[in-house]
């Protein structure tokens, strides 16, 4: 049973050895599209003993799984990526009406994950065992040779968010299943049908039963406790920076990949294109409807650049089309009405203390309008919360190294931008900040997918990108010869 219709609703099942299963325990979660509040159908709500089984199931194959030649495992990950482009307008329009996402971000999602998957592949296929001889070390001999190969960790947990359910799925899925691990996903609830379907296609390209499953539950029933069960590995997720330092806490040991939250801040210097920063800035903060956790989510620029940046700001905001993202509309709802509820909040609390409102603050249920805040001070919330919305501070600063500190004071360091035609002011600023990834000249992103992607401080532990991954997700492997003195 992927899939299955109950009084007049599709109900999805979990997937288990390779077969679609219903929970035991009777109870469904029901999906309701932020786009129109309809019901999209239902997941299962699974116990955890449930939870436990799709564990277990994991470790038997992985012995044959990791024994099978990579060039065979490649095969299959083509396979997929093939399904996947297939299958790529049907999972499109899943993500626009689960996650409201606009189609052409929707498609561009799945295309992508089906690049990840070839690319994965060919890396995987590319990595090779290394022979070091015991000679190169004082007091060391010829005689001594170590053979180091890269051997899994075993059973990968892999935690998507709703805001990607598909690529931050495979993201995680694929450099797994590449390195000879098996994979228990649990994608956000939110997003869980798009992801689902996406499982499904993988199911159909032929990878081994039981070597993908899936569980979908309530997060007090079985959110803390998956990720402490003693068959998990390792634990790859994708969340909020509060939910990424509570796994931390209780996992005990089992090692970890965390992408969390970023306040991520576009330093504009005085030389730089103000048409092109206009332009670049707010495609990078008001996409997807800021909801991503590289969006640029504050400016820092002098009054000089910021008096004449900020008309443009203003210009470009109020072009952007605002509604139902089935009619191609950038800006689209929230994904709830909390989320909308605590970025307004945001924007509350900013006008309050004295901020200025350029455009925007205009609410409909969980639809914000893109909103452009300047003069936002330090004392203010929105100077150091991650909105998650489609809300741009602008904060004035005295001078570069103003912007540097000021950057630098924020608890999270996942990405910044500096947009400058000074290389060597461009590099000044990049060497200073304190963040994983400094783009020059353009917006914070993620990608290319081979690119490292991590975070410092509350950002994140570890790094991704299809290589990255793989090695974090398995391990080095020494089996030393010793051979007769001649």
């Amino acid at each position: 049973m992927f899939e299955q219709m109950e009084k007049g609703q599709k109900v999805y099942g979990n997937l288990l050895n390779g077969e679609w299963v219903a929970s035991a325990s009777g109870e469904t979660i029901g999906i309701h599209s932020p786009v129109d509040g309809s019901l999209l159908g239902s997941v299962q709500a699974m116990t955890r003993e449930e939870v436990d089984q799709a564990i277990a199931s994991t470790k038997d194959c992985i012995p044959a799984w990791s024994a099978l030649p990579v060039y065979e495992r490649a095969e299959i990950f083509y396979q997929a990526a093939d399904l996947l482009e297939q299958a790529a307008q049907e999972i499109a329009d899943l993500l626009v009406m689960e996650v409201a996402k606009e189609k052409k971000s929707a498609l561009s999602e799945v295309t992508r994950s089906a690049d990840l998957l070839r690319y994965t592949a060919d890396i995987g296929k590319s990595l090779e065992g290394q022979a070091i001889s015991g000679e190169s070390f004082p007091g060391g001999s010829r005689s001594k040779i170590s053979y180091v190969e890269r051997v899994p960790l075993g059973t990968i947990l892999a935690i998507s968010p709703f805001n990607y359910p598909v690529n931050l799925s495979i993201s995680k899925i694929a450099p797994a299943l590449i390195g000879g691990n098996a994979v228990v996903l649990k994608p956000a609830t939110q997003g869980a049908i798009s992801a689902l379907h996406m499982v499904e296609v993988l199911n159909q390209a032929g990878f081994p039963k039981g070597i993908l499953n899936t569980v979908t539950g309530r997060g007090s029933q079985i959110g803390d406790y998956v990720v402490t069960q003693p068959g998990i590995d390792f634990i790859n997720f994708t969340g909020s920076t509060e939910v990424g330092r509570h796994i931390s806490q209780i996992s005990c040991m089992t090692p970890l990949l965390l992408e969390l939250g970023g306040k991520d801040a576009a330093i504009v210097l005085d030389d730089a294109d103000l048409d092109f920063v206009a332009n670049t800035i707010v495609d990078g903060a008001y996409s997807y409807s800021g909801q991503r956790c590289t969006a640029v989510k504050r400016i820092l620029a002098t009054d000089t650049v910021a008096n004449r940046l900020v008309p443009k700001l203003k210009k470009r905001v109020e072009q952007l089309t605002v509604g139902d993202p089935r009619k191609g509309n950038m800006i689209t709802p929230l994904i709830d009405e909390k989320a909308a509820d605590f970025a307004q909040s945001l924007i509350d609390d900013a006008l309050k203390l004295g901020a200025t409102l350029v455009t925007g603050n205009r609410r409909e249920k969980n639809l914000l309008y893109p909103t452009l805040l300047d003069q936002v001070t330090p004392e203010m919330k929105v100077a150091w919360i991650e909105p998650f919305a489609p809300v741009l501070p602008v904060l004035r600063v005295k001078d570069l190294d103003d912007a540097i500190a000021l950057a630098n004071q924020s608890e999270y360091g996942l990405q910044s931008s500096v947009f400058t035609n000074d290389v060597n002011n461009a590099f000044y600023v990049a060497n200073r900040l304190e963040v994983g990834t400094v783009q020059i000249n353009n917006k914070t992103e993620r990608g290319p997918d081979h690119f490292p992607f991590l975070g410092v401080k509350a950002s994140g532990m570890g790094t991704q990108g299809v290589k990255y991954s793989i090695l974090a997700m398995t391990r080095p492997k020494a089996i030393t010869l010793n051979l007769q003195e001649q």
